[in-house]
């Protein structure tokens, strides 16, 4: 059978098309982490915090969805590296997929007895929850820009000499940092937009502000300190860009400013550090006016720029070895056989839209505003 699409075309467009995952599971169940991680300090009594619980415990589930997307866009297109960041990230997945759990357990067991000291002791639980994978996921895009400490022998077979303490880098405790203030941000725009006019309104708002100003301020000192330090890798030689996917058929080396070349070769990439940086400032401006619909935009304009800022600065790049850049993985050599990504991208272009469009309906059946009368004395709230 003929495939109307050549092997460059379907790499770009399962590239495009992870990013696109990677950005609709933070937009979705970002504000789902950042509402977690914001749980203890806007809400302080057990009505406060059923009321924080209760703007994200109807949809919580289905945004799920985008991380599981995600995780089965890189096993059907880049199985080199899910393999790699899969066996080698082993213990930070392990870290992220613990925390991620006590979040369905804090949601189910909270209410289930009325024990102050027992729903504090899941409120803390529902923060973890929030916390360790906001911080993580950042962590592990800083681990990326810098290099994974993998290498592929003569069989393909990789080789992990890091460690999980070692992930843990200023630079990269910086991009993790980032991230916390990035879903924060997402999380207090959704509160603002959620929660009726109040004291715990004022307070997401008053966290959101903190949180606009640290995104702004984090995403400059990090794009300074790529553009100073001088990461950055580069493909050398002749690409065969519709070749057969093998990282030793490619070579690569370390250059000083590798991830800004894209951005002076291609100006109109610089669209998204633009919006990484104007995206939060409107959600500043907007939480300052009360403006909460112009507060969620700007800070899903500022998850959409930071992410395509990180995946446009490294194509074709999606996983550098920092102990062996000659085994790294990239668009051109990473990825399925030319067959499997046209099968995949049909079942894509079929369900993805099915999800789309189940996600609205959710979203629309259940827009509106939580009241603390809805709350008070309802047993099918949280």
């Amino acid at each position: 059978m003929s495939i109307p699409l050549d092997y460059e075309t379907l790499r770009i467009l399962w590239w495009a098309l992870l990013g696109i995952l990677l950005i609709g599971f933070a937009l979705a169940d970002g504000f789902d982490l950042g509402v977690a991680s914001l749980l203890p300090f806007v809400a302080r009594t057990d009505e406060e915090r059923r009321i924080v619980i209760n703007t994200i415990g109807a949809t919580w589930e289905g945004n799920q969805v985008w991380f599981i997307l995600g995780g089965g866009a890189i096993f059907a297109a880049w199985p080199f590296v899910y393999a790699v960041s899969f066996s080698g990230f082993y213990l930070a997945m392990f870290l992220v997929l613990s925390a991620l759990i006590l979040r369905p357990v804090g949601f189910k067991y909270r209410s289930k007895r009325p024990d102050p000291a027992w729903r504090a002791r899941w409120d803390w639980a529902l923060f973890v929850g929030g916390f360790v994978p906001a911080l993580v996921f950042g962590v592990a895009v800083g681990n990326v820009l810098l290099g994974a400490p993998f290498r592929l022998d003569s069989d393909l077979r990789s080789f992990y000499d890091g460690s999980l303490l070692g992930l843990f880098t200023p630079f990269t405790l910086l991009a993790g940092l980032l991230s916390v203030a990035m879903l924060v941000l997402h999380g207090a725009a959704w509160l603002t937009m959620k929660l009726e006019p109040g004291v715990v309104q004022d307070r997401a708002r008053r966290f959101g502000q903190a949180a606009a100003v640290l995104t702004i301020v984090l995403f400059a000192v990090g794009g300074m300190l790529v553009a100073w330090s001088g990461m950055g890798f580069a493909q050398v030689g002749t690409v065969d860009t519709g070749g057969p996917s093998n990282p030793h058929l490619t070579q690569t080396v370390a250059r000083a400013g590798g991830w800004l070349t894209n951005f002076t070769g291609h100006p109109l990439m610089l669209i998204a550090p633009i919006l990484g940086f104007v995206g939060p400032l409107i959600a500043l401006v907007a939480l300052r006016g009360r403006r909460s619909v112009l507060v969620f935009a700007g800070s899903s304009l500022a998850v959409v720029g930071i992410i395509a800022t990180v995946g446009l600065s490294m194509f074709p790049f999606i996983l550098p070895s920092s102990i062996d850049p000659g085994s790294s993985l990239t668009v051109w050599n990473a990825s399925s056989s030319h067959g499997t990504l046209f099968t995949m991208l049909l079942v894509t272009a079929v369900f993805l839209p099915i999800v789309l469009l189940y996600t609205s309906w959710a979203y629309r059946v259940m827009f509106g505003r939580v009241m603390i009368a809805q709350v008070r004395g309802n047993p099918d709230f949280y």
